[in-house]
């Protein structure tokens, strides 16, 4: 990351539920490093997945992140020089990113169902909850390039490559492609792009200059710097924050309604008390 640019972040919730209490410190976190470079703080709408997002939740993460306090000078909401802030509005972007990397033969078609995955596919990393580590069928037998309806396209790890960079709160962090990671899905067979380089191709076109997240996409840093590559993109510095548990010591998701922010604030929590006592929860 080229260090005289000025500090550009970002917050990037997605709207398939409530917010909740990791989601909370991870962005103030955000917000608070923006601030302390004299910074600016953007938020984007990662609203891609159409099945699950919807505008009541869309509504209600700007609504909850306004009253938790946060500030963004740039957003859905407020416009600004990057936009549009909707990932769903953006797809010609994705596009165009997804046909470099074809043109390069970075990617290739994959016509594995979600069955066959399951089937022979290794076992995904404990803490690590995206895709597993694809063995390689489509990529060792390619098919010709037809465009079949229920063809994804995956990126090519160079397997036995050590993808290293150094983390604002880990500090210096390894994963071996082939070992760690696999190939990976950068445009799902519904015609639509995948987190991975979505992201990418955002945090680039948004010049951030920072990335803060949750730890649990530390191994995801390390295929984006892969696509940032392929891209001739250059990436932003990344901060991942260790995640907030449950009392059973299970990581925070949407699906913990008892610790969203709307329920919190309808029993009468308020954000200071909130970020008093985020301190006191078990992290790791």
């Amino acid at each position: 990351m080229n260090s005289d640019r000025p500090y550009r972040g970002r917050v990037a919730p997605s709207p398939t539920g409530y917010l909740h209490l990791g989601h909370a410190r991870t962005f103030w976190i955000a917000q608070e490093r923006a601030r302390a470079s004299a910074g600016t703080l953007v938020l984007r709408d990662e609203d891609l997945d159409c099945a699950r997002s919807t505008p009541h939740f869309a509504a209600a993460l700007l609504e909850d992140l306004n009253w938790l306090g946060l500030e963004w000078q740039e957003g859905p909401d407020c416009g600004g020089p990057f936009g549009p802030y909707h990932q769903s509005e953006r797809i010609t972007l994705y596009r165009e990113a997804r046909d470099r990397l074809h043109q390069a033969g970075a990617i290739y078609p994959c016509t594995c169902s979600r069955k066959d995955l399951q089937a022979i596919a290794r076992a995904p990393h404990a803490g690590d909850d995206d895709e597993p580590i694809y063995p390689g069928t489509c990529r060792l037998n390619p098919k010709p390039e037809i465009r079949n309806p229920k063809s994804s396209w995956r990126f090519r790890v160079p397997d036995g490559e050590t993808v290293s960079f150094t983390d604002g709160h880990y500090g210096p962090q390894s994963f071996v492609a082939g070992r760690d990671f696999g190939d990976f899905v950068v445009w799902r067979h519904d015609d639509v792009p995948a987190y991975q380089l979505a992201v990418v191709v955002d945090d680039a076109a948004m010049r951030i200059t920072e990335v803060v997240r949750g730890a649990d996409l530390l191994r995801s840093t390390a295929r984006q710097l892969l696509l940032y590559r392929a891209l001739s993109l250059e990436p932003p510095a990344f901060f991942h924050c260790p995640p907030m548990t449950d009392a059973q010591g299970i990581r925070l998701a949407k699906r913990h309604d008892a610790l969203s922010l709307r329920a919190l604030r309808e029993r009468g929590d308020t954000p200071d008390r909130l970020r008093a006592a985020w301190e006191e929860l078990p992290s790791r």
